[in-house]
């Protein structure tokens, strides 16, 4: 058969075949961003109708009340006359509307603004285009952070990094240090079926030189979970804030403190389903680590806020006030915009789990809702 007709399964099981086992970083990077058999660049997969839903799908309130946050930022900056607000990953482009809608409220803020959307799925290129189509203020899309041009920048990433690669290690010997990590890579099983494998090596170098500080405290056979991918972007703030002052808000699920265990996942129709079941056509996202992302920011030079609960920051960003006010206009809707809260803020739903970091650069205020 042709390869252009293989599925995309297939494609992987050939070139396991021929080159062995692939990391769990080059498999994830084939199933979400293969041109041609991607999940991304084929598809939206948001919303009821999709595979999974974001914050800003749920309710205008996150996007607004994350506008607001702009607003204080810019002026935090020192109200520039030109600022880039960049989207890493946007969806739908509904979260940068709501955002625009509440940051109209500083005519000064709406003037000076560029936006910028990062994006990798054409098909998403499009939507965002008909969403932002009357948003009033310059809107560009760019492949990379690189690609903006020089100047003051707020970065905007919800559900950003629980998609980047990862590469998952399996501590073999606890004294032994960084060579007592081994890697677990994807392979092929006696039926020929695509599996996890353990590779009883001691771990490439570029894997284990920069390992979270929690992974001193790991006992045999405990798995970890690392993003080199996080060192990129940090290098990305870092060049971008060394000339001009900027901030990046970071929002996605995952832990305060660096933890131990696979959190990979696959979705599928709102359902989680086998990471192997259907590559290219399921969403595939692990749990960020927060306080990895923060050594590797501070390490670099960058400010870092605490890790808050997302209920934390939208409580200071006024969410509830803003519930109030939308259930003044729309009584009608108050079960609903009940509903849409609690989805967000409530512990037992997103409020807890979802975490909120922000990188800056350095002698900047604190930023707003965050410690």
């Amino acid at each position: 058969m042709p390869e252009q007709d293989l599925s995309l399964k297939d494609k992987i099981k050939h070139r396991i075949r021929e080159a062995g086992p692939m990391s769990v970083a080059e498999y994830m990077t084939v199933c979400l961003l293969d041109p041609v058999q991607g999940y991304y660049p084929t598809r939206d997969p948001l919303g009821a109708e999709g595979d999974f839903i974001t914050a800003p799908e749920i309710s205008q309130m996150f996007g607004e009340v994350i506008g607001l946050w702009c607003v204080q930022s810019w002026i935090d900056l020192g109200r520039p006359d030109t600022l880039h607000l960049i989207e890493l990953g946007p969806g739908r482009g509904i979260m940068m509307s709501d955002m625009l809608r509440a940051a109209s409220l500083d005519a000064g803020f709406k003037a000076a603004i560029q936006v910028w959307l990062i994006e990798a799925s054409a098909a998403l290129e499009a939507v965002q285009g008909r969403t932002l189509a009357a948003a009033g203020v310059p809107v560009q899309w760019a492949a990379r952070l690189e690609d903006v041009p020089a100047g003051p920048s707020l970065i905007v990433g919800n559900e950003f990094l629980d998609c980047l690669p990862i590469q998952q290690l399996i501590c073999n010997d606890p004294f032994a240090g960084k060579d007592g990590w081994v890697e677990r890579r994807v392979g092929l099983n006696d039926d020929d079926s695509l599996c996890f494998v353990r590779i009883d090596v001691p771990a490439p170098a570029g894997l284990t030189q920069r390992l979270p500080d929690g992974a001193s405290d790991a006992r045999k056979d405990n798995l970890l979970e690392t993003c080199p991918a996080v060192a990129q972007i940090v290098d990305g703030l870092v060049e971008r804030f060394a000339e001009h002052p900027g901030r990046a808000l970071f929002i996605d699920y995952g832990p305060e403190d660096t933890e131990f265990g696979d959190t990979l996942q696959a979705l599928k129709r709102h359902e989680k389903v086998g990471v192997f079941s259907d590559p290219g056509n399921t969403d595939l996202t692990a749990r960020v680590d927060f306080a990895a992302l923060s050594e590797v920011a501070l390490a670099a030079g960058l400010t870092a806020s605490a890790a808050v609960p997302q209920r934390e920051l939208l409580s200071k960003l006024g969410v509830e006030m803003r519930a109030v006010a939308l259930t003044r206009v729309k009584p009608e809707a108050k079960a609903v915009i009940a509903r849409q809260l609690h989805r967000l803020t409530a512990e037992d739903e997103m409020g807890e789990l979802f975490k909120a970091m922000c990188l800056s650069s350095a002698d900047l205020p604190p930023p707003l809702g965050l410690r």
